[in-house]
């Protein structure tokens, strides 16, 4: 009985055996089993490719990488802001890549850093430019009359796409809300010019706060506007100036560039002044003028035409960095 078993068994063997190696069911079978030569291969193409793209972009982080530019107090401009660093975020960047596909181009994913030292930290002090790093400039519009020429100047400015910082003399506010609201309206920054234009050097502790102060509630109470920027009449201050300033939250902002638009220069020479010196970081001083309305525009695209972009003062001295592709 056992010999009878063993030799069923062998039977057994010998017929698959026998099955297997013909071209039947049972090899394509075996052969199914079997994973595809190809998927080693792809596997390790994959992964090798997984590694140049990581590769990829390191590299590109070592290029485009910048190390964030600390405030600082210079001996010439005084206080000047910092400017963000900039860091490509590899991991981030890798995972969206990898989501994305092999077909869609790399886009970075950034992220910025903060400098270690702030324009708050540099204490009372005034501030004549923007970070020469960043490559934007302010039109700083001071107002104490010349209506006539604000509303075309408005016009320009919405059809250029410009925002600007409007300085207010407070009494010139205080008969002027409804045009002041205007600017607001059409995305422009309304700030501190003083109540009544005075020389800010001359005047008593108590007199130079009340100035200050005046201008400051009316902007809150009539446009609902938080003040932070002081810009003192004719550009005239002394360090108890700037002090009272910061007394009361805000920082004392002068110019880079004048245009000098109260002695009626030609709007060909405004033009010509701007567009040669405007640099990253400049603050252009004007007023409502006919020179400065007629050479508005002009001013705008010679500015452009250097690869700046322009600005509130609170955007030209953020830190914040501009035109970063994505920031996290």
């Amino acid at each position: 009985m056992k010999t009878d078993k063993a030799a069923l068994v062998l039977a057994c063997i010998a017929v698959v055996i026998g099955i297997g190696s013909t071209n039947g069911p049972v090899k394509e079978m075996i052969a199914g089993l079997k994973p595809p030569a190809d998927v080693a291969v792809m596997s390790y193409a994959t992964a090798q490719s997984n590694d140049e793209l990581r590769a990829q972009i390191t590299r590109r982080a070592k290029e485009l990488n910048a190390a964030p530019v600390d405030a600082v107090v210079d001996r010439v401009w005084k206080a000047i802001p910092g400017y963000n660093g900039l860091e490509v975020d590899v991991e981030a960047t890798y995972r969206n890549a990898l989501l994305r596909g092999p077909t869609e181009n790399l886009k970075l994913m950034y992220r910025q850093i903060k400098p270690k030292i702030s324009l708050n930290d540099l204490g009372a002090q005034p501030i004549y430019r923007g970070n020469p790093a960043k490559p934007m400039v302010s039109l700083m519009i001071n107002v104490a009359w010349g209506n006539e020429y604000i509303g075309p100047m408005l016009d320009i400015l919405d059809a250029e796409k410009v925002k600007v910082t409007f300085f207010l003399d407070g009494s010139w506010l205080s008969h002027n809300k409804e045009l002041a609201a205007e600017m607001l309206k059409r995305g422009h920054e309304v700030e501190n010019h003083a109540y009544t234009h005075p020389k800010m050097s001359a005047l008593s502790r108590a007199r130079a706060t009340a100035e200050i102060e005046k201008t400051q509630k009316l902007l809150k109470e009539s446009l609902g506007v938080t003040n932070i920027w002081f810009a003192p009449p004719s550009g005239d201050f002394n360090q108890q100036t700037v002090e009272i300033a910061a007394s009361l939250g805000l920082k004392t902002v002068l110019w880079t560039l004048d245009t000098v638009d109260w002695r009626h220069p030609s709007p060909e020479s405004i033009i010509a002044k701007i567009s040669s010196k405007a640099e990253p970081g400049t603050l252009v001083l004007m007023h409502p003028t006919a020179s400065s309305s007629k050479a508005l525009r002009g001013m705008i695209r010679g500015i452009r035409a250097k690869g700046l972009q322009l600005g509130t003062v609170s955007q030209t001295l953020s830190p914040e960095r501009i035109a970063a592709p994505e920031v996290e």
